[in-house]
């Protein structure tokens, strides 16, 4: 089976090589402008990637560009899909492109919003902080961990402003709970939890295809890139997540948001052990498993047990448990399984503390959101709220629990070497 197909550094290698070799290498001139923007420099973004997700992008800058004080203009999108590329042109009221290479040679352009499948976000991001532009990535950040450690060494490097595209992590929520976590009230962490619930009755990202999609409209070999050649195959377009070549399943696609969240609230590490168990159990039309739980040990001495299903609504709810209490989030009502905003802190003391510690709850602080955090940075040239060495963190679990369960290894991260021990 697929799943269990043993991968490894070789394997990344020859998909990096062919991502050279198939384009090139980009040599663009630095930033147009300063390092350091001004208030009445009119920042321009570009989008690359129009499908859904790159849809609802260009929709918000749309809006973004209407408000005065954050001086902001939409200079260009890009996509490989014909109809896209017509509907991005219309939505967006600017200049559409074909090669996202042409795109960052735009002086006028100072950041890029990544929407593609999961498999072109490093070799773009980095194509773009080597062109001198600030980077939103949409999570996960990377699909390989080699390209996250990249990433990091690029954008130090280049001075470039990335994000990564868990708006979730702007919520300040979360950043309450940081705090708490932070003020000892919780006493030593042991134990988080988190997970994500689906269950949709035709397979989840079984999403609408275009019967008329053929080679005359969709550039399969720059879809491809860096992936493994293949027949042309209009699923594998569509559906990306489901496969391999191009997703990390649904530790890339939904347990990277609850992680995320947890290493904002707990604070960013290196994993020291990861591990992973699940399988396709009901959905069989995919590569990537249906049911995926993984769990990752700490070096501060806690362990994060992640879980992900697309066949129950019915799961662990996020939780940090620590010696003297117990951090939960209270939640907007919705239907299980479906998006719930995280509305407040919950803190409830374990029955041997309750004299010392007091039930709380405390509702978030005004906070930019995850837009709004990136186009002030690119101005400022702090970090965001969730910059890319925490990325790199993230997926240094996602990608070895994924490894995990394709290999059926547990596998030690060595923090200080940055690798993965034999």
């Amino acid at each position: 089976m697929a799943g269990n197909q043993t991968i490894g550094r070789r394997d990344f290698l020859k998909r990096s090589l062919f991502a050279a070799s198939a384009l090139g290498t980009v040599r663009l001139a630095g930033p147009a402008r300063g390092a350091v923007l001004g208030a009445n420099d009119r920042i321009g973004i570009g989008i690359i990637g129009c499908g859904g997700m790159g849809t609802e992008h260009i929709r918000n800058y749309r809006r973004l560009s209407e408000k005065p004080e954050l001086n902001i203009r939409l200079v260009g999108v890009c996509d490989i899909y014909e109809p896209r590329k017509q509907r991005a042109k219309a939505a967006a009221g600017c200049e559409v492109y074909h090669d996202y290479r042409k795109l960052l040679e735009r002086k006028d352009l100072d950041g890029v919003l990544i929407a593609t499948p999961d498999h072109w976000h490093a070799k773009m991001a980095i194509d773009a902080m080597e062109a001198g532009k600030d980077v939103h990535v949409e999570k996960p950040m990377t699909l390989y961990l080699d390209e996250a450690k990249k990433m990091v060494e690029v954008a130090a490097k280049t001075k470039r402003v990335v994000q990564v595209g868990a708006e979730g992590t702007s919520n300040d929520v979360f950043w309450q709970a940081n705090r708490i976590v932070r003020e000892g009230v919780l006493g030593k962490i042991v134990w988080a939890t988190g997970g994500v619930y689906r269950n949709e009755p035709q397979g989840d990202w079984n999403w609408p295809m275009d019967k008329d999609c053929s080679p005359k409209n969709l550039d399969w070999d720059a879809f491809l890139g860096p992936a493994p050649k293949r027949p042309f195959e209009p699923e594998r377009y569509f559906r990306y997540r489901k496969y391999w070549d191009y997703s990390g399943g649904l530790a890339h696609d939904l347990i990277a948001h609850q992680l995320s969240a947890l290493q904002l609230v707990v604070g960013p590490e290196f994993p020291r052990r990861i591990s992973a168990a699940g399988g396709v159990y009901v959905h069989h039309d995919r590569e990537t498993p249906d049911t995926f739980h993984m769990m990752v040990e700490y070096p501060s001495d806690y362990v994060a047990t992640l879980f992900c299903t697309q066949t129950t609504t019915d799961g662990v709810e996020m939780a940090i448990r620590g010696e003297h209490a117990t951090l939960t989030f209270e939640k907007t009502p919705g239907r299980e399984g479906g998006a719930r905003r995280f509305t407040a802190v919950l803190v409830q003391p374990q029955e041997p503390f309750e004299k010392e510690v007091k039930p709380l709850r405390i509702e978030p602080a005004p906070r930019a959101d995850h837009d709004t955090n990136w186009i002030e940075c690119m101005r400022s040239r702090r970090k965001p709220h969730y910059p890319v060495e925490m990325g790199y963190k993230v997926m240094a679990a996602l990608c070895l629990g994924v490894r995990s369960w394709r290999e059926g290894k547990m596998f030690t991260f060595d923090a200080a070497k940055q690798e993965v021990l034999p």
